[in-house]
């Protein structure tokens, strides 16, 4: 009889247990636990794999004809407040609802998230316990933040393999590299081929009206005396913003060639370099242009893109930085206040000071870093492998790329899509060519040959009649790229980061605006307290414990 109560009560505890672990993500309030510390069992996932359930030989349930009861996943998506876009639901998030949602029972809800403030976005929806179940961003330091704060949970490849074949097929061997931290396997990737279409545009008329070419802005003591000449003319001034949250400011003013442990002592997008000499060089020259009304004397309350392309398009500032799309629109918009204006890219060497080399930061062969939120139940996880699956398919991803063959684009000789310009039917795409929902599984366009590739960049990035824009931009990405260096990646997390960084993000933007508009005669009085103050509010302890993990040779 003992024995029966004692059966009896376990099985009663059995089924509690097994109804709190169903509970859903949005039900749980607790805190996040790190539970990634010291973990003896970093294989598995955080739910089952559906072990004794009838699926394949693996063990894992067959959901290809569908869920049998409706699962819904939340993904996040880069909400960068264009005109007229509803970023969660548009034509795009509808046909993707129709195409893979309704085929396989889930509902799929896309949350908006802030393209300059995402940190806080997903900080705030992690602490309301309303996160989408993908956590993602484009550097790894910031990943490896969500990993030690133990809101990311472990993954199971084999699960990924089966439920996302072409995925995993095209990700595996950069997923098996790059994804494990502190021998856990947590993050996931989308492919980045080699290219990057981020340019500077320079007004080229200007660059002319005072005399010179841009061929001539072949250092920064050149870029300067050109900077002079628009003050002197009366045209306009450097465009400047804010600088906050990536920190990749100093290559440029970097000796060459890099020391790898020096790199990996001071590179970090996470967190910003203020006490090096290179930082002591940008901040010098910045102070230089401020002081003699060489840049947009407001640049620090240029704290988004929206901001600084105000100003180009007025006509105030005669720089911009941005992603070059084919369909942008800060072109037409400028030549809309002046007709006459000309453009050109700004080449690489022209922030350069003599004697130094035009540096850059290479990416690693990865776009988005992603991981899974560790509220996110099985059959979530599970759907949100076969969305990459299915957004994997070249067909699938083809139309979120391009839109409605014969409306968006039509299809060239060479089998190219080219953009109908002038389409603004409700397929239209977003200004950025739809990527922040492809951006999943790829960072850019891809064609297979690489011939018809780099004509289809040139297409994809540069608006109609502006294909020299894209082909300077390409040809000095190739140009430098012996120059373009990849951050260090720590394979074990830099505890100190996680404690300072937010303190030390907020401290940076007080102290270098400070520095930088300081008279002139004050610049080195007021950088060396400067530097001591960033020192002593954490900087000293994040660089210690960075020497010690060095010093054990545990990065990249």
């Amino acid at each position: 009889m003992k024995s029966k109560k004692i059966a009896i009560v376990l099985l009663s505890l059995m089924m509690v247990l097994s109804v709190l672990a169903a509970c859903s993500k949005n039900n749980n309030t607790n805190t996040p636990s790190n539970t990634n510390q010291n973990s003896n069992n970093s294989s598995q996932p955080t739910a089952s794999t559906n072990e004794g359930n009838e699926g394949n030989e693996g063990g894992f349930q067959d959901y290809s004809n569908g869920f049998p009861e409706n699962v819904t996943i939340e993904i996040p998506v880069y909400d960068r407040a264009f005109e007229g876009w509803n970023v969660a639901d548009n034509y795009y998030t509808r046909w993707i609802q129709k195409e893979f949602g309704d085929k396989y029972n889930v509902t799929v809800k896309y949350v908006p998230i802030s393209r300059s403030n995402e940190v806080q976005d997903f900080q705030q929806l992690l602490a309301a316990h309303k996160a989408p179940d993908i956590i993602f961003h484009y550097d790894m330091p910031q990943q490896i933040a969500y990993y030690s704060e133990g809101v990311l949970q472990p993954i199971d490849w084999a699960e990924i393999e089966n439920y996302a074949p072409t995925y995993w097929g095209n990700l595996g061997d950069t997923i098996e590299q790059y994804g494990i931290i502190n021998d856990e396997k947590i993050f996931f990737y989308a492919d980045r081929p080699s290219a990057d279409n981020f340019v500077s545009l320079i007004r080229k008329d200007w660059v002319e009206k005072v005399g010179m070419k841009v061929e001539d802005l072949t250092s920064l003591e050149k870029y300067n005396e050109m900077l002079v000449k628009w003050k002197e003319a009366g045209l306009g001034v450097l465009g400047g913003t804010l600088t906050r949250n990536n920190f990749n400011y100093n290559y440029a003013f970097r000796d060459w060639p890099i020391d790898a442990k020096d790199r990996a002592l001071y590179s970090d997008l996470s967190i910003a370099d203020f006490t090096s000499v290179a930082t002591e060089r940008w901040l010098k020259n910045l102070n230089y242009q401020y002081n003699n009304g060489l840049i947009d004397r407001e640049f620090y309350l240029r704290d988004d893109e929206n901001k600084a392309k105000a100003e180009f398009v007025a006509g105030r500032t005669g720089t911009f930085g941005s992603y070059l799309t084919s369909n942008s629109d800060v072109i037409a918009a400028t030549l809309a206040n002046n007709p006459e204006a000309e453009f050109a890219v700004i080449p690489p060497y022209a922030g350069v000071p003599e004697g130094l080399k035009p540096q850059g930061r290479a990416y690693w062969p990865f776009g988005f870093i992603m991981g899974i939120n560790y509220e996110t139940p099985e059959l979530e996880r599970i759907a949100i492998w076969m969305f990459l699956e299915w957004m994997s398919q070249p067909d699938n991803l083809f139309f979120l790329q391009n839109g409605v063959e014969g409306e968006n684009y039509t299809i060239d000789s060479d089998g190219i899509a080219i953009r109908n310009a002038d389409f603004a039917g409700e397929s239209v795409l977003s200004l950025n060519n739809n990527k922040d929902y492809w951006a999943l599984v790829i960072e850019t366009q891809l064609y297979d040959d690489p011939e018809i590739n780099r004509k289809a960049q040139i297409r994809n990035w540069a608006p109609v009649g502006y294909e020299y824009l894209a082909e300077d931009l390409i040809k000095y990405y190739e140009e430098t790229a012996e120059f373009r260096t990849p951050d260090a990646l720590f394979t074990e997390v830099v505890e100190t980061v996680s404690e300072y960084k937010a303190d030390l993000n907020e401290l940076f933007q007080e102290l270098y605006i400070k520095v930088a508009t300081a008279p002139e005669d004050q610049f080195d009085k007021l950088y060396e307290e400067a530097k001591q103050t960033y020192l002593d509010a954490g900087y000293q302890e994040i660089l210690d414990e960075k020497q010690e993990i060095i010093d054990r040779g545990n990065f990249r």
